[in-house]
């Protein structure tokens, strides 16, 4: 049986990196600094602010990154006043509200970001929990975030499908043991079977997704 979905949310629930990538060059231009795409992909997309800052900033002290971490997110919010949801995820949500299967959001993102993307995306109140990586002792790629939102839907890792985008956030729900569908809105499909993706997909549309599902549920 399928009883919960859980879902990254930046990339995952909407395409949002190119705005990330695009506050943090706004923000390093201005320290006198470049960040290209490719070094985005491959060092900061989809890791909690934390671990990003000391890439960015290994000589720094903790307080400065997490000033920077706030801008960072500041600018973010200030550049996606609006969003649209990933393709065919509202049938997804429909589908799960309608029988009864639990679904979080499991995030990297700061509570605030990820409250102000669910309301962008007109999507507030659409997920029983919203589990923020920074509230818990260890973020994405460890598997914490999703097994903490396992227990919160007190739902097993074998009756589960986890959704991500990026590499660290596939690590941790493939390390917790669930079924982990990669969205190649931010990686290369490659990159995300290397991480422990069993299906990549495009978008939640594809019917390849809809037959797991279909297993899962019996249906």
């Amino acid at each position: 049986m399928l009883d919960a979905l859980l879902f990254d949310l930046d990339g995952t629930l909407a395409d949002t990196d190119k705005l990330h990538l695009l506050a943090m060059q706004q923000l390093l231009h201005e320290d006198g600094r470049t960040l290209t795409e490719a070094e985005f992909e491959a060092h900061i997309s989809g890791r909690a602010n934390a671990d990003l800052c000391r890439y960015l900033f290994p000589d720094r002290p903790v307080n400065e990154h997490r000033a920077f971490a706030d801008r960072k997110e500041a600018r973010f919010r200030e550049l996606s006043p609006s969003l649209q949801p990933t393709p065919g995820l509202l049938r997804l949500l429909e589908y799960a509200e309608n029988r009864g299967i639990g679904m979080a959001v499991v995030t990297n993102a700061p509570r605030a970001n990820a409250e102000h993307m669910l309301q962008a995306l007109d999507l507030a109140g659409r997920f029983e929990h919203v589990l923020v990586a920074e509230e818990l002792p260890k973020a994405k790629p460890d598997p914490l975030p999703y097994l903490t939102g396992l227990q919160r839907l007190n739902a097993q890792a074998g009756q589960a499908l986890a959704f991500e985008d990026s590499v660290p956030g596939v690590k941790a729900a493939s390390g917790a043991g669930i079924f982990t569908v990669g969205l190649s809105t931010s990686q290369t499909v490659e990159a995300l079977r290397a991480a422990g993706a069993q299906l990549v997909v495009a978008d939640f549309k594809d019917e390849r997704l809809w037959e797991v599902i279909g297993r899962m549920t019996g249906k």
